[in-house]
Order: structure tokens, then sequence, then C-alpha cells
């Protein structure tokens, strides 16, 4: 390629419950660009966060919120009902807690990207969107809003005045209308380190990726996610930033992409 593309290289951290996680964790800011940081509800505490706001300064990474559902149980990937209000006002607890950390560290927040069931519905509920969004909005309207390619998360997003980054996942299956599928459904969790690489080649490439039933999708990404959780998540953020390099893809950080 005569002029090759840039991408940011993304990660769901702030989430580690034991030490063999925090090491995952760290040595994973090695390869990402940028992170996003549990806010305490799904997963985290405000120790954890601090010290994932301070590696993540370490590395030149930016650093965005990580908030979800107050659901400790699943993680925070099981939906339920949600009123507009409710969202709002949790966005802004967990992106302000977030915020705080960071400037108490000297840094500023880039970015906030929905964790889980939130992340889900918001792609594909325009009301839940909008409330996400109107809490960004209402912290900082220079945060960059993250969400899911072609999602009414980005939408809404633009719809409020903020800049948003189109998020592809290499790693999840997706259903032909760009919706995710399902943690729960067969084959919605992607292992294999080569299928995973491939598939991160032809989004950054070429804007496509199969969907679950073999048809092919057309989506536009900013940012790829990589998930800390995966099995051999290290092995395979080298293998990605090795086929960024032979690919010759300028790996970004989204501040600095967006």
């Amino acid at each position: 390629m005569n002029n090759p593309r840039s991408i940011d290289l993304n990660c769901d951290l702030g989430e580690a419950a034991t030490p063999e996680q925090l090491d995952v964790e760290a040595r994973l800011m090695a390869y990402v660009t940028s992170v996003n940081i549990a806010c305490g509800a799904h997963a985290g505490d405000a120790t954890l966060m601090r010290r994932t706001v301070q590696l993540a300064q370490q590395h030149d990474l930016a650093i965005g919120a990580h908030p979800g559902l107050p659901d400790r149980e699943t993680r925070g990937r099981r939906e339920q009902p949600l009123s507009h209000g409710f969202v709002q006002e949790m966005i802004l607890s967990q992106v302000g807690e977030l915020m705080a950390i960071c400037q108490a560290e000297g840094l500023r927040l880039s970015h906030v990207k929905p964790h889980g069931a939130l992340y889900n519905m918001g792609a594909r509920d325009r009301t839940l969107a909008d409330a996400i969004a109107a809490g960004v909005a209402q912290i900082d309207r220079r945060l960059i809003l993250v969400g899911l390619a072609g999602s009414e998360l980005l939408a809404a997003g633009e719809a409020r005045g903020l800049a948003v980054a189109a998020e592809g996942f290499a790693d999840r299956a997706y259903h032909t209308d760009g919706r995710l599928v399902p943690r729960d459904q067969e084959g919605a969790l992607i292992h294999d380190e080569s299928t995973v690489v491939s598939r991160a080649h032809s989004l950054i490439h070429d804007g496509t990726i199969p969907a679950i039933d073999g048809s092919l999708l057309h989506l536009r990404i900013d940012t790829l996610c990589l998930h800390g959780d995966t099995p051999g998540a290290v092995r395979l953020a080298h293998a990605l930033r090795t086929m960024f390099d032979d690919g010759r893809i300028s790996v970004v950080r989204l501040d600095h992409a967006a």
C-alpha cells in the first residue's frame, strides 16, 4: 500500500481480580495504544483504577473510561431495563470518578467506551444511546465516544456534537446486521490466533469481515479492540502488532487519530 492506513489498538483493562490477571494487564500495555479502564461498577475499584492509570501513563497510552452496569455477578454483561435518567447519572458518576483520578495524576481522560450489556444495548437502542451520549457530553464535550461501527451509539454521539470512534472486533462473531453475536451463543468468541489476525487484517485493509453466516460485512473502523481476558491475550497482542508492522499499518493512540 502506498498510503497505509492507521489504527488504534484498544484494550479493556482495570478488571483484574488476581495477581496473574494484573500481570497480563500490565504486559498488554506494551502492545496497545489506548486503554479503557473499568470504573468500579462491573469490575475494579478506585485503587485499581489509579494503578491502571499510572501504568498507562508510563506507556504513553490514551486513557478512557469503561463504565458498565453495576452487576458484578455477570461482570456487567446481563441486559436489564434501564431508564434514560439512570443511565445518564451512571455515566456521570463512573466517568467522573475516573476523570478525577486522571486529573490528580496530571492527565486528561481522552474517551469513553461503554462496557458489556451497556455497550450492546446502546448499539441498537437510540434512546439508551442518547442517554450515554448526553452523560458524556455533560462531563466534557472533548471526550471521544467509542462505539460499535455503524451503531446507534455513534449516531447519538454525533448528534450531541461529540467526536466518535467506530470500533471493530476481530475476536468476536458478527450478525449480518453488524451486531455482535452474544457471548453465550455458540461461535460468538473466536480464540484461534491465526483467524483473529486474519480477520483484523481484513477489517483494517479492506473494511470487511465475515458474518457468522459466511456473508461479508463492510465496516469502517477507527479502533480495534483486543480483549484482555481472552486466553493468550499477550501472545495475540504480539501477533497483531507483528501483522501491523508487516502490513505497514501505523498504530496511533485514539486521541491522536481522532
